[in-house]
């Protein structure tokens, strides 16, 4: 189905599949896949007069990750699915006009999803030009000067590309740290981090340094914005389930020539050392550290990749990255960072699991 007739039906109806690419995918997945629901639940009816919501949901990714469906509730407002051109970072988008008054909806999607390994050497290759738009900058992100000078200084001396990012990656995790008093994941903002030698951060201030760092080194890499939805099997800090409207978590991956897009989590490495309290050099932390380069568990669902990006539709300007909800009316901007007060809830529940 074309991209253009699978937009005309999303416009009939509000119960469709969540990215184009998924009516070929939305089969029942097998054995090793577990499905969650995640519903978020949004009462706006306090802001006045007219405005618009977005809210990031999942994406197909990889052989680990398959939207089954989508379907929301939102009364007389304007509703759809919509991708914008750049990254297809799928969103909700609703509008209400100014004389509505019970400003409220709820979206439901099903994701099945399953640990993701790195590949095996030597496969097949499909994505090498796709690759090619994750070496750009942005804005939050450049990839000369002292990204570029920092990059070059820990990769000297290294040919191939998948040590590059494994010393990149070991940099992240022995020069960083999580700072628990950032805001929501932190900007990622990672010029600023460089040239005032703080370092300190949430995931998207970490993983967006080892991506801008990846890209100035020459490697493709790329975060992945998402959601944790249920309990970690590796530490009880890397997992939530129930109420995650304030899990958010941001992931990275490179783009390797041997093993096509690679996982990879310097973040929760940090984040492990910090609520654990266990030391860098602890065997439980070493091992974590060695398994993240590489692995992500998919206890977690990804939204999208998209990064210093315009909404679709648009907004009064562009956006960072699209991982919390984002709403605007007239000169308001709700802060998804903070569920109370933009009056969302998100939550998720396990609905199958075939082991």
């Amino acid at each position: 189905m074309k991209r253009r007739e699978f937009l005309r039906l999303a416009a009939l109806s509000p119960l469709l599949t969540a990215t184009p690419q998924a009516l070929a995918a939305a089969i029942r997945p097998g054995a090793g896949w577990r499905t969650f629901e995640l519903t978020y639940e949004v009462d706006l009816s306090v802001q006045n007069g007219s405005g618009r919501i977005w809210l990031p949901l999942p994406n197909n990714a990889g052989d680990y990750q398959r939207v089954l469906s989508t379907h929301w509730q939102a009364g007389t407002a304007n509703a759809a699915l919509n991708w914008d051109p750049v990254y297809q970072a799928p969103a909700f988008s609703a509008r209400w006009d100014s004389n509505e008054s019970a400003k409220m909806v709820t979206v439901t999607t099903q994701v099945a999803t399953r640990n993701r390994q790195m590949a095996p050497a030597g496969r097949s290759l499909r994505d090498t030009e796709e690759a090619a738009l994750y070496l750009q900058p942005t804005e939050h992100m450049p990839v000369d000067g002292i990204v570029s000078e920092t990059a070059g200084k820990i990769v000297k001396g290294i040919a191939s590309p998948d040590d590059k990012a494994r010393a990149i990656y070991d940099w992240i995790v022995d020069n960083t740290f999580r700072d628990p008093a950032t805001k929501g994941c932190g900007m990622g903002n990672i010029k600023t981090m460089l040239e005032t030698g703080y370092l300190g951060g949430k995931c998207a201030d970490l993983n967006s340094l080892f991506v801008g760092l990846a890209r100035a080194a020459g490697i493709p890499a790329r975060e992945m914005y998402g959601v944790r939805v249920a309990e970690s099997e590796q530490f009880q800090c890397l997992g939530k389930a129930g109420d995650i409207s304030k899990a958010q978590h941001c992931r990275a991956e490179y783009f390797s020539p041997r093993y096509g897009w690679v996982p990879v989590d310097p973040a929760d490495v940090r984040k492990a050392v910090l609520e654990t309290k266990l030391a860098i050099t602890d065997p439980k932390i070493v091992e974590l550290r060695k398994r993240l380069f590489g692995y992500w568990e998919m206890n977690w669902v990804g939204f999208n990749n998209a990064r210093d990006f315009d909404l679709n539709p648009k907004a009064s300007q562009p956006l960072p990255y699209l991982m919390y909800p984002y709403a605007e009316f007239g000169e308001t901007r709700l802060d998804g960072r903070d569920p109370a007060s933009f009056k969302f809830r998100l939550s998720s529940i396990e609905i199958g699991n075939q082991a």
